[in-house]
């Protein structure tokens, strides 16, 4: 099969277009012939040579995917509703810049109804990481203040359409008037340029004074200081990516005062049961909404494969408002 590996780690161009062995699925696993595979940011990282996979996994990048089951382990693909031929995507913890991908079968969920296989390449790693985080760990309930770090990303668009379809009010940052615009057109009820003013000013004044129940940080550094006097009473933070850096200060006497939660995880080292129930939950939920055209897909653009160096420049300029996808 033809793959992108990662040569060394590095820029860009480390990423090459090479041949490999045809994976085999093992137990509990299916074979999926890809046409599409997602671009996240955890894939530049591993390029750079800062996240390794987990053991076991492939060392090629890619941690989602979407085509057509051509085989693998029958009485695990009957179990998951599944047969060869049907059209689904799956998360992986690597391998998916790859023409065949192998994936556990609870980690597979059937193509939405409507999408393309680019379309629904673009679903699991943040629609996973999304409800894990925002309805899972920090349990948002309609009604509430979502605040949004970042939503242009691919998890912020899946972010502010998740929590909208879920009945509460989202505020997002952004890093200009462009941006912020493109997320009041998905959804978002409030969109602050974080360059020309202060986050944590604004959602005061945006929630009279009430804060943010629930805020999405993939910043940390020092924007956890700045979360904290903003959060609402018995609010809660949940970082999943530490972009700013990982040492923060903030007042603890507001987080027990206010008694505020700060919480954190990364998804791609849990176990398979773990991201198996995710996928139960966001088939019974969510695929639903999209179905419904409630939740929908946010491509910013599609590039060949081969072309994945390409897709990895645009990320890191962070001009894309919603996903990257590589198609084979």
């Amino acid at each position: 099969m033809k793959a992108i590996a990662i040569v060394r780690p590095g820029a860009p161009e480390v990423l090459q277009l090479t041949e490999r062995p045809d994976p085999v699925a093992g137990a509990g696993e299916l074979l999926i012939r890809v046409t599409a595979s997602g671009v996240n940011r955890p894939d530049v990282l591993q390029r750079k040579g800062a996240y390794p996979p987990p053991a076991g996994a492939s060392d090629l990048p890619g941690l989602e995917v979407a085509g057509t089951i051509v085989g693998g382990d029958t009485s695990a693909m009957a179990a998951a509703g599944f047969k060869p031929g049907d059209r689904v995507c799956a998360l992986v913890a690597g391998g998916g810049y790859a023409q065949l991908c192998v994936a556990p079968a609870g980690q597979c969920l059937p193509a939405p109804n409507g999408l393309s296989d680019v379309e629904a390449a673009s679903l699991p790693e943040t629609f996973f990481t999304v409800w894990s985080n925002v309805f899972d760990r920090a349990r948002l309930q309609p009604g509430e203040t979502l605040l949004v770090q970042g939503g242009t990303s691919g998890i912020g668009v899946t972010a502010i359409q998740l929590a909208k379809a879920a009945g509460a009010t989202v505020i997002v940052t952004a890093g200009s008037d462009e941006k912020c615009a493109a997320c009041v057109a998905l959804g978002a009820d409030h969109a602050i340029n974080y360059r020309t003013h202060d986050f944590a000013a604004e959602v005061k004044r945006l929630t009279e004074g009430k804060g943010a129940d629930v805020i999405l940080d993939m910043v940390a550094g020092d924007y956890v200081a700045r979360e904290v006097n903003c959060l609402a009473e018995d609010g809660r933070i949940v970082i999943i990516a530490v972009q700013g850096g990982v040492q923060s200060g903030f007042d603890a006497g507001l987080v027990l005062r206010r008694r505020l939660t700060i919480t954190g995880s990364t998804l791609r080292p849990r176990p398979v049961a773990f991201k198996a129930q995710i996928a139960r939950a966001l088939r019974e939920n969510v695929w639903p909404w999209i179905e419904a055209g409630r939740v929908r897909p946010v491509i910013y653009k599609t590039f060949e494969a081969a072309d994945a160096a390409q897709a990895h420049a645009l990320m890191e300029s962070n001009q894309h408002v919603g996903k990257i996808v590589l198609a084979w």
